[in-house]
């Protein structure tokens, strides 16, 4: 017997969960000819959407997940789609979400690092979240280090969470042939890029520690200053926008490394692609993640990583980087230097990132979330 699904689509065009969705629901279109799914958008967001089976629909619904009647008008318009199952893929479920339902928890920064707000808001956020997730039919976790942080910080039990992991998009772990080698070349001449570089690429959120970044890039710049090759190292930092961020461009200031360090903010795919794989190293010392994806990306495209050695990082990238305390500059200077400057050094990491980038599938991942649908629906079922 077939099931209807709802999964909620609508933060697709997102960076970091963006890719879990559209990631996510292409895989289960690629293995689920069995269940109906309605996915849930805005009306800009269901371009994004096709190409997927019959069984995929959309229902257009424009109001923000974080908009307050969201609470109320999200669950009447579940009512009216009467679901077997819905998929809430962030953890923002309404106070008066109908059962059945599982949650995706991607991290807990919201609740353990950079939360700028007042006891009494910070543990009525603890209150609905923790809420939101006991009254799941279960958690999905997308590391083994969220799935403990949900249980030592918010009392879920353990039993209640399923960890399942995120991959990176397919299209970063194919090689790269004569046509993409020139178009390559040619996206590099369009951003003016004749020198080598480090590659950073995510969200430039206090927790991700961009300017500690910026601070061992300066260190290491005056250590490879007489060097052949990387004595006209830059960064180049992707995926956000610069002036939400002032510590950052600070950092930058007080480096003095307004000349070598950009900012690109937000680039397509394909362009993503070819600045991880002409990067000379991917830096990533972010202080907290819930899995960490732009590392298995750069792997995927033969980079070598440099990344932190806290949180989920090294779950995630086993022994295929190099990692660093990411609370000291030198620290993350010496790690890059490493991997810039042995030869040995940077084509282990090369060969082994890219196996370990591919023990993590999206298909993998589907067929695991796909069990869980099973699993709450037979429970519904059988009561």
């Amino acid at each position: 017997m077939s099931s209807h699904i709802v999964f909620d689509a609508r933060r697709i065009r997102d960076f970091g969960i963006g890719t879990y969705i559209r990631s996510l629901v292409h895989a289960l279109g690629a293995i689920d000819h069995h269940n109906r799914y309605t996915l849930i958008s805005g009306s800009a967001e269901a371009r994004t959407l096709a190409g997927l089976p019959e069984n995929f629909r959309c229902a257009i619904y424009n109001r923000a997940d974080v908009h307050p009647l969201n609470h109320l008008a999200f669950p009447a318009l579940l009512h009216s789609l009467s679901p077997d199952l819905v998929h809430i893929p962030l953890n923002r479920v309404p106070i008066f979400m109908p059962w059945p339902y599982v949650v995706t928890v991607h991290d807990l920064s919201t609740l353990l690092v950079d939360v700028p707000i007042s006891d009494i808001r910070l543990r009525a956020r603890r209150y609905v979240f923790r809420r939101g997730l006991l009254r799941a039919g279960k958690v999905i976790a997308v590391s083994e280090a969220t799935r403990r942080d949900l249980c030592n910080v918010l009392d879920v039990p353990l039993e209640h969470v399923r960890r399942v992991y995120n991959a990176p998009d397919p299209g970063f772990l194919s090689r790269v042939n004569e046509t993409e080698e020139s178009s390559r070349s040619r996206i590099l001449e369009r951003y003016q890029i004749s020198y080598p570089f480090l590659l950073y690429a995510g969200n430039i959120r206090p927790h991700k520690n961009v300017p500690r970044l910026v601070e061992a890039f300066a260190v290491l710049r005056e250590q490879v200053s007489s060097h052949p090759v990387y004595k006209d190292l830059r960064l180049i930092i992707i995926g956000d926008t610069i002036s939400l961020y002032p510590s950052v461009r600070q950092a930058v200031i007080k480096s003095r490394a307004e000349n070598v360090v950009r900012f690109l903010g937000f680039v397509p795919f394909d362009t993503l692609r070819c600045f991880y794989q002409a990067a000379a190293a991917f830096v990533f010392v972010s202080r907290y993640e819930g899995f960490g994806l732009p590392p298995l990306e750069a792997m995927a495209c033969g980079t070598p990583v440099v990344t932190s050695n806290v949180s989920s990082l090294p779950e995630v990238v086993g022994d295929a980087a190099v990692q660093v305390n990411p609370e000291n500059v030198f620290d993350i200077a010496r790690g890059i230097k490493d991997v810039l400057l042995d030869e040995e050094l940077r084509d282990n990491l090369i060969r082994c990132g890219r196996e370990q980038a591919s023990r993590f599938s999206w298909e993998r991942t589907a067929r695991e979330v796909l069990e869980i649908y099973r699993e709450v629906c037979d429970s519904v079922n059988a009561k």
